[in-house]
């Protein structure tokens, strides 16, 4: 199955830094957002980043609890993201976290693509099964 819809980040908040040394910094930030469209939900973001002194070159991990109503289904799964960026070379993954799913979403399984248009605003892909 496939979703696909928009989304807004609703709250960025960075805390210090948390080891800093040489031109690298390792920081925590918490966001928050809202999906419309075939995902309506609202999910909290917690993100471990890591920027150095080459503007292009940074990575984050981050675990992100969605909950709210997918094609229907009411209830919430976790997705884990993976993106590094290598002097403007680009990657991301953002999977299901494996039996994270809970209510009617119980046993989803997925992978959701993030797209972000040249005027900033931000859509999803979110192939998945249950």
């Amino acid at each position: 199955m496939t979703a696909h819809g928009t989304f807004e980040i609703d709250s960025v908040t960075p805390e210090p830094p948390f080891s800093e040394g040489d031109g690298v910094s390792l920081g925590r930030i918490t966001l928050t957002k809202t999906f419309h469209g075939d995902l309506d939900a609202t999910s909290v973001v917690t993100m471990l980043a890591t920027t150095t002194a080459i503007e292009d070159s940074r990575s984050y991990v981050a675990v992100e609890r969605i909950e709210g109503v997918l094609d229907g289904r009411k209830g919430g799964f976790v997705v884990q993201h993976v993106a590094t960026s290598d002097r403007g070379e680009t990657s991301l993954r953002v999977t299901v976290a494996p039996d994270s799913g809970t209510g009617e979403l119980r046993g989803i399984r997925g992978e959701l693509e993030i797209h972000i248009a040249p005027d900033g605003s931000h859509s999803y892909t979110f192939d998945y099964s249950l």
